[in-house]
Parts: structure tokens; sequence; C-alpha cells
């Protein structure tokens, strides 16, 4: 069971929210509808942790439109669109635009199941690479200036030595700062290090 998943629903056909809303709550979910992306918007603060399903056409403002609406508020919701037959030219335009999938009508209860457990699996795994991404940042924080300074040039490849030159140190010190900044980025190696470093830098893997 997935008591604890919520499935956004948005469609402006009562009779599909009645019917999906009902399958998935069987299945485990919970699933909030709205009759309009507008009705959504006015909620949209509320809409975290669960996955949307949005009707591509509808009355009023178009799951196009309000997926990039969502982009511009900065809500990362996952999206799966529903599109009818000839639509499908626009859903690559919705992937491409950043939504996870699309079904096209009419489809099969299974198949929306793959592909909102397809959906939770990789919002999961976003959550934890954001979660990992923000402790980094936190430990990257806690480094002293001299400390930065010691980091950027280590995973550059430059040698003790040569760092040492460089800022005017010993050798033995730039050994004490580098173990500092290991210890404080939960490094194991030098490789290891470089990674969490691209990471507190570029948010990506």
């Amino acid at each position: 069971m997935q008591e604890n998943r919520k499935v956004f629903l948005v469609d402006d056909d009562a009779a599909v929210c009645h019917a999906l809303s009902g399958f998935l709550e069987a299945s485990g979910y919970g699933v909030k509808t709205f009759p309009s992306a507008e009705a959504f918007l006015e909620d949209a603060g509320s809409a975290v942790d669960g996955i949307m399903l949005l009707d591509q056409r509808m009355t009023g403002m178009s799951g196009l439109e309000l997926q990039a609406e969502l982009t511009s508020r900065g809500i990362d919701l996952p999206i799966i669109f529903i599109t009818g037959h000839g639509n499908v030219r626009m859903s690559v335009k919705a992937i491409k635009a950043g939504a996870i999938n699309f079904l096209e009508k009419p489809f099969g209860n299974e198949d929306l199941l793959a592909i909102i457990n397809e959906a939770f699996s990789g919002a999961d795994h976003s959550r934890k690479h954001r979660s990992q991404i923000a402790a980094l940042r936190k430990r990257h924080a806690s480094l002293t200036a001299r400390e930065r300074e010691v980091i950027q040039y280590v995973v550059e490849g430059m040698s003790n030595r040569n760092l040492g030159e460089l800022l005017g140190v010993c050798d033995r010190t730039i050994e004490v700062h580098r173990a500092r900044v290991m210890k404080k980025m939960g490094a194991e190696s030098l490789p290891d290090l470089v990674r969490k470093y691209a990471l507190c830098q570029k948010g990506s893997l």
C-alpha cells in the first residue's frame, strides 16, 4: 500500500476524475483532484512530495501552460501528462520541458500504475540526491576561508609543495589543512573529495 503517496489529479472532466481517483485510492494512493489548472494553482503551495496527473487539454489554462507556470514558480512536481489521440507532439514538447512521461488515451489501469510507480521511484531518487547535495554544501560552508582555498587547488591536482609555495606556508601546514578539509567534507579519498566538491559546485552527479 502507498498511503503516504500523493497523486494530484488535474482534469476538467469530472467523470475521468471520479474514475481515476477511485481506482488510485483503491490501489492505496492518496488522491486530490482539481477541476482546472487555475484551481490547482490556488492550492499549489500544499502540493509537495507527490506527483501530478495532468490533462493536456482543458478549458482555461492548458496542461502545458500549467507546467510552464509551475516551472516559473520553482515548483518541482513530477508530471505525467494525460493526452488524447493526436496530441503526442504536444506530449513530446511537455517531456522536453521536464514532464516525466505521458499516457495516451485510452490507457489501461496497469499501464497507469506502472508509470505512477516509476514516477515515484524517480522522485525518491531526486529527493535523496537533493538531500545529499544540501548536506555537502553544509559541510563546505563549515570550511574556513583558508580551507576553501586549499580544497580548490587540491581538487585541481596541485601538490602540497606547490600549494605551500603559492600560499606562502610550509608543506606541513598544507597537510594539516588538507586533513581538516577531508574530515569536514567526509571524504575518504582524494577522488571522493573531488566528486563531493563537484557536487557542491554544480549540484549534479
